[in-house]
């Protein structure tokens, strides 16, 4: 599985970036993948090589690229409670930095410099995402409704914007597919965020993992479910199949 570590120009400099695609010739769709907070590591990487197995050109960048290049935060290689609880204090300064129109204009190059890859077919991409990872996607889709065919979300704080959140969906022309937490969304959250998406004219699934808490795709933390995870790919890759169409 061929890999590469990439740098991509933005507007407030250059991001390191993580990419893997097949092995065969030819040109595969692209999917964009926003990591969680926690950010481009080995978990990551191997996602987006599974991903890639399935015949596509998968582009991971370091969103926090303006803090440092990854790791931006130090981790040990299994991330319990108290690591968890230490590296979430680091990012939440990070986090509340990156505004929505730092998400945008970024969002902006990536696009730009995944569909400029020679391995990356013509046609629209797909943008996935996990945590906060997960709301970047949706920000991304809603921002380039000719360019995103699907977004899907895992985990991810969709519920924290309120409002925000109603306005974001009724930009949204991609198919999506929701996967959340049960310590993330209650079911009455989670019927007023589908009302909106309803609303909205939004093609979509959204729904809550059984027996998940936040972070649950992440197999380096104390929160991963291998269900949920299993759960993930089969909601993740027919999504993928049926919107984005390869050579």
């Amino acid at each position: 599985m061929p890999t590469k570590t990439l740098t991509i120009p933005t507007a407030d400099g250059r991001a390191d970036a993580f990419a893997a695609h097949p092995d065969r010739d030819g040109r595969h769709p692209g999917v964009l993948m926003y990591a969680d907070a926690f950010g481009i590591r080995p978990v990551l990487r191997e996602m987006a090589r599974e991903l890639a197995g399935h015949g596509y050109y998968v582009l991971v960048p370091n969103f926090f690229y303006r803090h440092g290049p990854t790791p931006v935060v130090e981790l040990p290689e299994y991330i319990g409670e108290e690591a968890r609880t230490a590296a979430v204090a680091r990012l939440m300064p990070l986090i509340r930095t990156h505004t929505a129109e730092r998400v945008l204009s970024d969002a902006d190059a990536y696009l730009g410099f995944l569909t400029a890859q020679p391995e990356v077919a013509a046609g629209p991409v797909a943008v996935t995402g996990y945590c906060i990872g997960g709301l970047l996607a949706l920000r991304t889709a809603a921002a380039h409704p000719g360019r995103v065919a699907a977004v899907a979300g895992f985990h991810g704080p969709v519920g924290a914007d309120g409002p925000d959140m109603h306005r974001l969906v009724s930009r949204l022309t991609a198919q999506v597919h929701l996967g959340h937490a049960e310590t993330d969304m209650t079911p009455e959250t989670l019927g007023e965020l589908n009302r909106a998406l309803d609303a909205a004219g939004v093609d979509h699934t959204s729904e809550i993992y059984p027996g998940t808490v936040h972070g649950f795709t992440m197999s380096d933390t104390d929160a991963f479910s291998p269900s949920g995870l299993r759960l993930h790919w089969e909601r993740l890759l027919p999504l993928l199949g049926r919107t984005l169409t390869h050579g």
